[in-house]
């Protein structure tokens, strides 16, 4: 189950797997500041824009996490 702040829900799923956030920043091509930065909310997951273009059709949003199976 998620906790829906995403710096929390990174570091359980990090802990469950057992790696850390620097390994998941190896693992997607990315430095582990800009990783912390993303997480902890000081660059956008989701465009902004496209947010207010959703609300502004009447959606809201969701971010879900999916764990992926071996046949993807």
């Amino acid at each position: 189950m998620l906790n829906g702040n995403i710096l929390v829900d990174v570091k359980i799923l990090c802990a469950r797997q057992g790696t850390t956030q620097r390994g998941i920043a190896e693992k997607a091509g990315t430095s582990p500041a800009y990783l912390s930065r993303m997480i902890r909310g000081r660059h956008a997951i989701v465009n902004p824009t496209f947010l207010r273009c959703m609300e502004a059709l009447g959606y809201d949003v969701r971010l879900t996490f999916e764990k992926r199976t071996e046949d993807k």
